[in-house]
């Protein structure tokens, strides 16, 4: 089977070290089989064993500078490695959230917070994976979050709830949104007294944490989260005190172009499978691949998949040379995961009823895949954006 080669933004091929970043992060994904992914989907686990191969073989580590004891790489080469996950048949989910909260800490934490933290996520001591933000009644609109962080001498004390929490059970740290002002303190910027804390899950009081599990279609280990007089240290908070609002919007672009990623993975992995099946599957005497109606919509996937990536691309150079990428990141994240998505719809129809049937591996991803368009940001959010803010037509309703 023959692929696309890739190819940056400038129309040069990768690197030769990036090429054997991809290779290298593959035979690591050899080594955890189909079966292995079937049965934490079965028993709704969580991946321990590979998070710890794939921790010690340093690729959660990899835009952690070297100074902190990480691989100092960019977000094109963090986005190969998840790619590459998502491409084996893994799922990246189980770990993507560490490499773009860490760039929290990173780029607005403390002299005295970098020196702290960023070593030992490096080393896998430390796992910071959970991303406290949404919320039961504010959805998408992150300005209207009611979860409180009140100050209490050299303590905040956090009461309220969040939702969608994902990992928080296999994390020792979380990234909290929480309103430290009231909403409208500052009429000029109504993202104001919004602040970002590192909480520390292990330290908690019996009682300051309650996580209750919420059983979705796909394996995401995601969670209800409340918060009863949680008692977090003035030293943890990130940056100045009711601006994180704008510290944790500064790490969505990373985040995008990171699942943009994982939907190109994924959708290599439908390509691939549907193309093999395909060519192998007989029916009426033939292989079903030279039916149109099987091999076109695959070939139309191939062909949306490949322009998606150049999105990715994109986006991750501009992301990498320290220019704005807020368009592109988000258009990354839109195109990916429609067309990861398609891919999905060919390679499901090119198996037929075998498609549903688990052993196959398909039904399996296909869940996967579809969260993209929903979360992290809808993609009627990312249209919104783009409409608005790219086009500069009027704000939509």
């Amino acid at each position: 089977m023959t692929t696309t080669p890739q190819q940056t933004t400038t129309g040069l091929r990768l690197t030769p070290e990036q090429h054997a970043l991809r290779s290298a992060v593959r035979e690591l994904c050899e080594s955890f089989p189909q079966a292995y992914w079937r049965q934490l989907d079965a028993e709704r686990g969580y991946p321990d064993r590979f998070i710890q191969v794939l921790t010690e073989a340093g690729y959660l580590a990899a835009l952690i500078p070297e100074d902190y004891g990480g691989a100092g790489l960019g977000i094109l080469e963090a986005s190969i490695i998840l790619e590459e996950i998502n491409h084996a048949g893994g799922n990246a989910a189980a770990c993507h959230a560490q490499m773009y909260t860490m760039g929290t800490v990173l780029r607005h934490g403390s002299a005295e917070q970098k020196r702290r933290y960023l070593p030992q996520i490096a080393a896998g001591t430390l796992r910071l994976q959970a991303f406290g933000v949404t919320e039961p009644t504010a959805g998408s609109d992150t300005t209207k979050i009611q979860t409180t962080a009140v100050r209490k001498g050299d303590r905040y004390v956090v009461n309220g709830q969040k939702v969608f929490i994902s990992r928080v059970q296999h994390s020792d740290m979380m990234l909290l949104l929480a309103r430290t002002s009231p909403a409208g303190s500052d009429p000029k910027d109504k993202t104001f007294g919004l602040s970002t804390m590192l909480v520390d899950l292990n330290a908690a009081a019996a009682g300051q944490i309650e996580v209750r599990p919420i059983r979705t279609m796909m394996n995401h280990e995601t969670n209800e989260v409340f918060f009863r007089d949680l008692e977090v240290p003035v030293e943890n908070l990130i940056g100045e005190e009711g601006r994180g609002f704008r510290y944790i919007l500064d790490g969505m672009n990373a985040e995008r172009i990171l699942i943009a990623a994982e939907c190109i993975g994924d959708g290599r992995f439908f390509i691939e499978h549907a193309v093999k099946y395909s060519s192998e599957r007989i029916v009426f005497g033939r292989q079903i691949g030279q039916n149109q109606g099987v091999q076109f919509p695959i070939a139309r996937a191939h062909a949306a998949l490949e322009a998606a990536n150049l999105m990715r691309l994109q986006a991750a150079a501009l992301f990498d040379a320290r220019e704005k990428c807020g368009a592109e990141a988000n258009m990354a994240k839109l195109l990916c995961s429609e067309a990861s998505w398609q891919a999905g719809n060919a390679c499901l129809d090119a198996y037929g009823g075998y498609g549903f049937a688990e052993e196959y591996d398909v039904e399996r991803k296909f869940r996967e895949t579809r969260l993209y368009i929903t979360a992290p940001v809808s993609n009627n959010l990312i249209l919104a954006f783009v409409g608005q803010h790219v086009l500069g037509m009027p704000r939509s309703y």
